[in-house]
């Protein structure tokens, strides 16, 4: 099936609305003092009012309030001056109360939107809400034959819950969007965004229908923990739905979960509407009251956040407004991208590097930018700059900075000067016999050989055989051992052949 950015599947429009639930970094729970730390022994992280224990009574965490209104400001919602905690009833093992405190009818934000590029082309997902409610606890089954172990370490943890209007139109852009959100809470600092562990989990409500037609009947997938299950997961429903209804079938409104084994979706139970959890006021929680005063002085200490970074980027320094919004993915990216103007002062050269060939790099190894595998914005400015003044073409400096600059970071301490890196480069370079061939008489006498060996191709070019120039470059580049500027190559080549 195709996940296209735009466009039909099979005659039908894709609909796709989010549900996310992300972790706030508190170090304590929502309404006990409790740690939130991952990977206790079970029930060790857990006090009298996350047991449900008869006269324990919550008090509500200052500091999961003012992540909630940071999450605000960043998507410029709402933040309300009073919200309601609400009881949402229901029956499961590891909810010991017989209900989840949540917001319901009032949300502490309101409204609000989440910006992104896909393919070039610019998104914009509006936001319903985010609320503030504890988790539930953690049902474990390995490890007990034919009985189930509680968990209730988790009962109780702080979470946002981000909704969304349903206004993605492919799995590729709910994606895109799962992908943004990430990384506007884990910016501000206020979820870590570890999917492994639970902290950034997405439901995806996913219906389809014929173009012009009401919104179909949504089926929601719930708890994807990684983006790559999240496209495969929404990948396989839509499929599904749309055979079931080419078929002559109904789709029946249901929560489904997704077997990363199989690749499927499957039926966990019919869903749910508000209706069913008999939600009402919790009588233990007052009014949560947020004033603006509050508001206005975790406006001011909060980072400048990333589209606002994008826009400054391309603003001072003349980029795209995509290139921006790929240097500020997340904060060290962006530091690292900064540091590196500043000591080249080229802002092109830099932003080309950096989504070019580190990207591509960090994507083979995995690791972070601020990895200490990853030579420094020290270390990128010194192979820079033997680039731009022509010591060496742009194929040896990738080599020099992916090969030579990560050996010497793995094996002596880091060098923090400049110019250090530089003479570093320049014994390499001397070393290797890698300097440019800059002596245009001695690049002319190489290509003319060049020429006078692949007659037949100059034939081909000269026929109108574009193509045929690639393996001349190619020729020329080898003569030259890589040492050439490909485009001086190039332009003497076409300048001979005429």
């Amino acid at each position: 099936m195709s996940t296209t950015t735009s466009g039909l599947v099979q005659g039908y429009e894709v609909v796709i609305g989010f549900e996310t639930h992300t972790q706030l970094t508190t170090q304590s729970k929502l309404f006990s003092r409790a740690s939130t730390s991952f990977g206790a022994e079970p029930n060790t992280n857990a006090s009298a009012v996350d047991f449900a224990l008869p006269g324990a009574l919550p008090v509500m965490n200052k500091g999961a309030v003012q992540r909630a209104i940071e999450f605000g400001l960043a998507v410029n919602g709402h933040i309300a001056e009073s919200s309601v905690f609400a009881r949402k009833n229901y029956f499961y093992p590891d909810l010991p109360k017989g209900y989840q405190i949540s917001q319901f009818e009032i949300p502490v934000v309101q409204g609000g939107a989440v910006e992104f590029f896909l393919d070039g082309e610019k998104k914009t997902v509006r936001l319903v809400r985010a609320h503030l409610e504890e988790d539930a606890g953690k049902s474990l089954h390995e490890d007990f034959a034919d009985m189930t172990g509680i968990d209730l370490n988790r009962a109780g943890t702080p979470l946002l819950e981000i909704v969304t209007e349903p206004d993605m139109r492919s799995t590729a852009e709910a994606v895109a969007y799962a992908r943004e959100l990430h990384k506007i809470v884990t910016w501000i600092g206020i979820c870590d965004g570890n999917m492994q562990e639970g902290s950034f989990r997405c439901d995806a409500n996913v219906s389809v229908r014929k173009p012009g037609e009401p919104l179909g009947t949504r089926r929601e997938i719930k708890n994807l923990n990684s983006f790559k299950f999240m496209q495969q997961a929404m990948d396989y429903e839509v499929r599904w739905q749309i055979e079931q209804l080419e078929d002559g079938h109904t789709i029946q409104q249901a929560t489904v979960l997704f077997d990363p084994d199989t690749g499927e979706t499957r039926a966990m139970r019919s869903k749910e509407d508000a209706a069913d959890y008999r939600y009402f006021p919790d009588p233990d929680l007052p009014p949560l009251m947020i004033g603006r005063d509050w508001v206005e002085k975790v406006k001011l200490a909060m980072p400048k956040l990333p589209q606002k970074l994008a826009e400054s980027f391309v603003e001072k320094y003349g980029l795209s407004a995509y290139d921006a919004a790929q240097l500020t993915q997340n904060p060290e990216f962006a530091k690292y991208f900064q540091a590196l103007v500043d000591l080249t002062g080229e802002a092109k050269a830099c932003a080309n590097w950096m989504l070019g060939e580190l990207t591509a790099y960090l994507n083979r190894t995995g690791l972070p930018v601020d990895d200490i595998e990853i030579p420094g914005p020290v270390y990128m400015a010194a192979t820079i700059k033997r680039v731009l003044d022509g010591t060496v073409n742009a194929n040896v400096g990738k080599t020099i900075f992916f090969e030579f600059l990560v050996k010497v970071r793995k094996t002596r301490s880091e060098l923090f000067e400049l110019a250090q890196v530089v003479t570093e480069i320049d014994k390499f370079i001397e070393l290797h016999d890698l300097r440019q061939i800059n002596d245009s008489s001695e690049l002319e006498k190489i290509i003319d050989d060049v020429l006078a060996a692949n007659a037949k191709n100059v034939e081909e070019i000269r026929a109108g055989n574009t193509k045929a120039m690639n393996a001349l470059v190619g020729q020329a580049m080898k003569a030259t051992k890589g040492k050439a500027n490909p485009a001086q190559v190039n332009e003497l080549l076409k300048k001979k052949i005429g």
